[in-house]
């Protein structure tokens, strides 16, 4: 009875080790051959794959729509050998939290990700994603889309239509979508030649804590470099939307964004709400980046909703614009219009949300008819910036707009207009507006942030 009973409580302790789940992480392989117990197929691998695993792709071209529902980290050999070509399928990788709830801490790095029908990159209701060292290019390659200005025919069977994806207006998905994503790591990728470049919307949930860092977004001619765009939560069909998720407390830094939108408008940094609200963008960061030679202006906020159309306001507040070199950016559009080539523009175009807590300070901007313009019924603060356009330095574009709730006024002093005796001397940026208040001034430029800064100030 004893042999029998060390028997069962034997089995017992196997079938418990084998059920138990693997204590170390596994190292998988792929390459184009399926040789040395490899895979031939990322897909192939990710399916056998377990929480925590590593897998690890060797040189080749990869014709794959990669769809990742487990958290593993996917390394590349390096972005010009190991490449995703994704040309007549959905995504060149799908990190698909949406079907798998709780999706956390998928690492993809060391790949070209290209030719993909809609985003190049998507994820959906995920967690710690980190997406670093990869080139994105020519993705959003859908025949059919037309897209021009005031002309939209949608994105034909994309995907997600509806539930994930509820505003495709100016692209089919552009290289980098997060969606309802929080605390993800963009860093050290090379963006180009897609609709748009990176965009953190929250269709699924609030997008919050994303960082963008040091990535090179270039030449994506329909959209934005980097736009953080609050979207109509999935589920609803027909404006006015319920309230959005938020798009919140996310941090781009040191980020190249150029030659983006230049087809129909997008900025270097847009922080957007959609228009059929209420939306919400607050508490983000915009610092160090350099924004050049794009389209709807270096910094676009743009609020559209409000209560001057008896809707409730969007929330786009407490935002921060730090540090930025702008140069060279092309006139906003439409009812956020600007009149000539924009550094920053905070406008609440038609609707009058105020846009409140609003931090513009330390950025250098240069090469422009409007180093910053604002058309918002709040108090707007620029400070300790370098106005370099030589042109108007600060405006206010609510009369030019046309808008109805001309209310609000700019603090804009202790900045440098471009010449010691201040705003609206020879050679100097001027100021616009009744409402702007430019005294005291730098007489120097202004130092790096960081640095201690041994201005004096001047008076009118």
């Amino acid at each position: 009875m004893r042999m029998r009973l060390g028997w069962f409580l034997a089995a017992m302790v196997l079938i418990a080790v084998l059920a138990a789940p693997r204590a170390v992480a596994a190292n998988l392989c792929v390459n184009p051959s399926g040789t040395d117990t490899c895979f031939n197929s990322i897909q192939g691998a990710v399916a056998a794959a377990h929480a925590g695993d590593v897998i690890y792709v060797a040189p080749g071209v990869y014709r794959e729509d990669v769809t990742i529902g487990v958290p593993v980290a996917l390394v590349g050999s390096g972005e010009a050998t190991t490449i995703i070509n994704a040309s007549g399928l959905a995504h060149g990788i799908f990190v698909d939290g949406y079907h798998n709830p709780g999706l956390a801490g998928v690492t993809i790095s060391g790949f070209t990700i290209e030719h993909a029908l809609y985003e190049g990159v998507l994820v959906v209701s995920a967690t710690d994603v980190v997406l670093r060292d990869n080139r994105i290019l020519d993705n959003d390659a859908v025949p059919g889309a037309v897209f021009t200005p005031g002309v939209y025919t949608g994105c034909p069977g994309q995907p997600g239509s509806g539930e994930y994806e509820t505003d495709e207006t100016g692209d089919c998905g552009g290289a980098v979508h997060l969606v309802g994503a929080v605390g993800a790591i963009v860093s050290g990728n090379a963006i180009s030649g897609n609709a748009d470049g990176i965009l953190v919307s929250d269709e699924t949930g609030e997008s919050r804590a994303n960082l963008l860092a040091n990535n090179v977004v270039t030449d994506n001619p329909l959209e934005c470099g980097i736009v953080l765009a609050s979207h109509p939560p999935n589920g609803e069909t027909s404006p006015p939307f319920a309230p959005h998720h938020g798009v919140d407390a996310n941090t781009v830094i040191g980020n190249l964004s150029q030659d983006n939108g230049v087809q129909i408008g997008g900025a270097g940094v847009g922080l957007f709400s959609d228009g059929a609200g209420p939306g919400k963008v607050s508490d983000n960061v915009v610092a160090d980046n350099r924004l050049i030679h794009n389209g709807l202006g270096g910094v676009a906020l743009h609020t559209h909703v409000g209560p001057a159309f008896g809707l409730p306001a969007d929330d786009m507040d407490g935002n921060q614009i730090i540090g930025n070199y702008i140069s060279g950016n092309l006139a906003d559009q439409a009812d956020t219009a600007t009149p000539g080539p924009v550094g920053i523009n905070i406008n609440s175009g038609g609707g009058g949300s105020p846009v409140m807590g609003m931090v513009i300070a330390r950025n250098t901007i240069r090469d422009e008819a409007v180093d910053v313009a604002v058309n918002t019924p709040a108090l707007v603060g620029v400070h300790l910036n370098n106005l370099l356009g030589g042109q108007t330095g600060v405006a206010d574009v609510c009369a030019f707009d046309g808008a109805s709730m001309c209310t609000g006024a700019i603090s804009a002093t202790q900045n440098y207009w471009g010449c010691p005796a201040g705003p609206g001397a020879s050679g100097c940026s001027t100021a616009s507006g009744s409402d702007v208040t430019d005294a005291p001034w730098l007489p120097r430029p202004g130092t790096p942030p960081g640095q201690p800064d041994q201005n004096q100030t001047g008076q009118h």
